[in-house]
């Protein structure tokens, strides 16, 4: 095993580690551990939310928690000789949940996918899911399987959602500066259009005083991913990957978590993966004047792994940019286009028993495959998504005979 370079206790909260992370995007949070190009190392994760989910049957802590603590990022890591214009080239080497745990805090043992609130974060669906819901699942191995979704056995990628390399000052202003202009075309939007610097719940790390304090006012939160990588939530950068980040600042200050038994493409339901904490195996080098040899200045670029499940036969439904509530066309909108996909998964799903909470959670947490199908035939863009048919223990393919319905119980609700 390689060494642990970034421990967490899953007993305790990130903030009462002996070395806490971070939570905020910021050039000054300190660099919590070195290493060199071509070190293997181990860090450990606490779960997105700092375990605020728990094991039961009520939504009502999915519908309450604090966003603001979010997400518990694990770093930020140094790498020896890393320079603005390089590339950190990070290799994922293994991940997976708590090792030989079972306890309270997502990752020993089990994991949850949540569909938030529409008031408290929200997801791809809230106009027509606004409330909250939650499922558990319970791992066994590479297999998950949930109280709440009867009737379906898949089996894992496991994944972080988020990892990147701290932002330049320069950088971070940007950023902050053009969120601050696109939440201000709607400022009271629910949910809002994006979320500016807020020092309430802020955790900088090791760093104390007035620093502390500038990157809880100045700190970018860790919501969406961005030129320094970030909250990317690709489900195929698993075990194998091999990650390309821009480096902005000296030592690249690499910090991550997020952690994913499983997700479908898009993780629709915003808390749409299941969610856990645990541990993750990597592998550094760098390219020296990398962003400029590859003209890769704006994003990473990946390498994915050859792991996933080998599911062969799948029931693929498509969207186009059409509304159907309102019967409203939009030009080649491909997210019009996969919402459509996804509310007419959901309404097949339906007709087998399962609610329509139930279905949107599936389609979150199951490995879905999303896809651009056409995005030039006017007016319409055309999106799909891929369910694969071998997750059920029922056959859901259309036949002659119609859809058999069976009760399917129901997921976790808040009251």
């Amino acid at each position: 095993m390689p060494d642990v370079i970034f421990s967490v206790d899953q007993s305790r909260s990130m903030r009462e580690q002996d070395v806490p992370g971070h939570n905020r995007w910021h050039p000054d949070v300190p660099v919590a551990a070195m290493v060199r190009p071509g070190d293997e190392f181990r860090v450990e994760c606490r779960e997105w939310t700092d375990a605020q989910i728990g094991n039961n049957d009520s939504a009502n802590d999915v519908r309450d928690v604090d966003l603001k603590a979010c997400h518990m990022l694990s770093g930020p890591i140094g790498v020896e000789g890393a320079e603005p214009g390089d590339l950190l080239v990070v290799d994922i080497l293994d991940l997976g949940p708590v090792p030989q745990q079972v306890g309270e805090a997502p990752g020993e043992g089990w994991g949850y996918t949540g569909v938030f609130a529409k008031a408290n974060g929200g997801g791809f669906l809230t106009d027509y899911f606004p409330d909250a819901y939650k499922a558990i699942w319970d791992f066994h191995g590479q297999v998950a399987t949930s109280r709440h979704l009867p009737g379906v056995r898949f089996t894992g990628i496991t994944h972080p959602g988020l990892f990147g390399t701290a932002p330049s000052e320069e950088l971070l202003q940007r950023w902050n500066r053009r969120e601050q202009a696109l939440i201000d075309t709607d400022p009271e939007r629910i949910p809002p259009l994006g979320l500016t610097p807020d020092p309430d719940q802020a955790l900088a790390g090791q760093a104390t005083g007035s620093d502390a304090e500038r990157v809880a006012q100045e700190g970018a939160r860790t919501v969406p991913a961005r030129e320094n990588g970030g909250n990317h939530d690709i489900k195929n950068f698993t075990r194998g990957s091999r990650v390309f980040y821009p480096v902005h600042v000296a030592d690249a200050k690499l910090s991550g978590g997020d952690l994913h038994f499983s997700q479908g493409d898009g993780e629709i339901t915003f808390c749409g993966a299941i969610e856990m904490g645990g541990y993750i195996d990597f592998h550094v080098d760098l390219i020296k004047g990398g962003m400029e040899k590859y003209g890769v200045t704006t994003n990473p670029v990946f390498m994915p792994g050859n792991v996933e499940p080998r599911y062969s036969d799948f029931i693929s439904f498509i969207g186009i940019s059409v509304d159907h509530d309102t019967d409203t066309n939009y030009y080649l909108d491909a997210t019009v286009a996969y919402r459509r996909a996804c509310l007419n998964a959901v309404e097949y799903l339906k007709r087998f028993g399962y609610t329509g909470e139930q279905a949107y959670l599936l389609l979150g947490a199951a490995p879905i495959e999303g896809r651009i199908s056409g995005i030039v035939d006017i007016p319409n863009a055309c999106c799909s998504l891929y369910l694969p048919t071998g997750i059920f223990d029922f056959d859901v393919r259309p036949t002659a005979e119609g859809p058999k319905s069976a009760d399917r119980g129901q997921c976790a609700v808040s009251t």
